[in-house]
């Protein structure tokens, strides 16, 4: 079964990553065969993000409920569905709606599938699923823009999605000689308590109250509300006033959750972890990198394709170089956590991560890649020093609220995707719709919405470093025991 559970493992942490990177450098090919604007464009990508964002917390509580092999069967079920049904899509709002379905069925696969680490797997399985599933992570970070643009170029953008079909028919002939029918238990010498993880990737899966009717209305408030606001950002740039109707809507259904919190005895997020300045301040950095990070990602190949005139590969090829130096960059980062702390590494790691931005701002006017290429190693480079965030996040709450934490990580990361998908791409918009204004021609005026882009992305990025150093200074104290703070597979 160990064999049987890590390959299971490994599918669904690179199809779900996959879907997240392969559509980048496919979205130019998407927007020219149905026609669509930019901000259209914008919602193939957060489709897929905020139903993933919104469903993760409450998802943990249903799976655990109906129990993982029908709840595993009827995401990959739903997955393989959206992906069919985005390959076939012949409009807009077809293809949005089936990246909506893949969203939300990828919010009940991955903390379904981490669940097996502790259900399946022994201490040392554990140990090995966990470096197997950020290795299948960072191979479809790194694969997932090529292999969009290989596509893209010669079958057609259908097979973007049409690609996830061979993982989920895997999945679910692996599904039943590896998740038993009804309640799952744990193996012999691995732990009943939810397990931590110290890769940004991998995080235990999430829980939630154990009654799913407050929690499932609180989540649907708090989901609608991220919806209007980021519809908001995306229509604000060519329609100010439907923008701010939406970011009005969007607001008021915040602030009524916000209120809901502090009323109700009954809370979605425990007290004890928004009191936790380490841990909210965590999450408040690790949401500044997403938003400086996802929406230059997303509008690069883009770019290349309209401003440099790449086809699509060769579009997409750049962001590899990206991954690239994450993974090489990586085996440094516990020396440096060791010496310096984690926060102090973190704010290091963003800070290099701003100056990649700042030098690609810098060389954007050239119509080439070589020039980009320092500017992208040091984004993945730094990227890489930012990962002892989600650890020490979890060492600094309570080993009760560890499975609501790390939901709250992880959401909290797909979550800043998707505002950092429709936050850059706003200015981006913004200052593009001026540059054509001023009779500039397409491609150039393309340019300067990204280098303002790339600027907006830096000042996030250092706003998060800034935040992580007063993070380190700060006087709150862990609320978990010693006994809490130990290694994780």
């Amino acid at each position: 079964m160990t064999r049987r559970t890590l390959v299971l493992i490994a599918l669904g942490a690179f199809v779900t990553t996959l879907d997240n990177t392969i559509v980048a450098a496919g979205a130019p090919s998407i927007a020219r065969d149905l026609a669509l604007d930019l901000g259209a464009l914008q919602w193939v990508a957060l489709g897929y993000m905020l139903p993933f964002a919104g469903l993760l917390l409450v998802a943990g509580t249903l799976i655990d409920r109906w129990g993982r092999r029908p709840a595993l069967a009827g995401g990959l079920l739903a997955f393989g569905l959206g992906a069919a049904a985005g390959g076939l899509a012949t409009s807009a709002g077809l293809l949005v709606a089936a990246r909506v379905v893949q969203g939300a069925a990828a919010a009940f696969l991955v903390p379904g599938l981490l669940s097996l680490l502790r259900t399946n797997l022994d201490a040392r399985g554990r140990t090995l699923g966990a470096a197997v599933w950020t290795a299948c992570l960072a191979a479809a970070l790194a694969l997932g823009p090529a292999l969009g643009g290989l596509l893209s170029e010669y079958l057609g953008w259908g097979w973007i999605f049409f690609v996830n079909l061979p993982f989920v028919a895997a999945m679910l002939v692996l599904l039943p000689g590896t998740v038993p029918r009804g309640r799952d238990r744990p193996v012999p010498g691995s732990s009943s308590r939810r397990r931590r993880s110290s890769c940004r990737g991998g995080t235990s899966p999430p829980s939630a109250p154990a009654d799913p009717g407050p929690a499932a209305g609180a989540m649907a408030v708090v989901t609608a509300s991220l919806v209007l606001l980021t519809a908001a950002l995306v229509e604000v740039g060519e329609h100010p006033r439907t923008g701010v109707a939406l970011l009005a809507a969007g607001g008021a259904l915040g602030a009524a959750f916000v209120l809901r919190e502090r009323r109700t005895p009954a809370r979605l997020v425990p007290a004890e972890l928004t009191e936790n300045r380490v841990f909210t301040g965590s999450l408040a950095v690790q949401v500044l990198w997403g938003l400086g990070i996802s929406g230059v990602v997303f509008f690069t190949p883009l770019l290349h394709q309209d401003f440099l005139g790449l086809d699509p590969v060769r579009a997409g090829l750049p962001l590899a170089l990206v991954a690239v130096a994450v993974v090489a960059a990586t085996p440094l980062v516990p020396r440096a956590v060791a010496r310096h702390g984690p926060h102090r590494t973190v704010a290091a790691g963003l800070g290099v991560v701003a100056a990649g931005l700042l030098a690609l701002a810098a060389v954007n006017h050239v119509p080439a890649v070589l020039p980009r290429v320092p500017g992208l190693v040091l984004i993945g480079a730094g990227s890489a020093f930012t990962t002892p965030l989600t650890s020490h996040a979890l060492d600094v709450v309570a080993e009760r609220h560890a499975g609501t934490a790390s939901g709250l990580l992880t959401a909290s990361r797909e979550l800043s995707s998707a505002l950092g998908v429709a936050l850059i791409g706003a200015v981006l918009t913004a200052v593009r719709a001026l540059r054509l204004g001023a009779g500039a021609a397409p491609g150039p005026a393309l340019a300067a919405g990204y280098t303002a882009g790339l600027l907006a992305a830096a000042g996030l990025t250092l706003a998060g470093a800034l935040l992580a150093v007063r993070v380190s200074r700060s006087g709150s104290a862990p609320t978990s025991s010693p006994r809490d703070k130990r290694a994780v597979p």
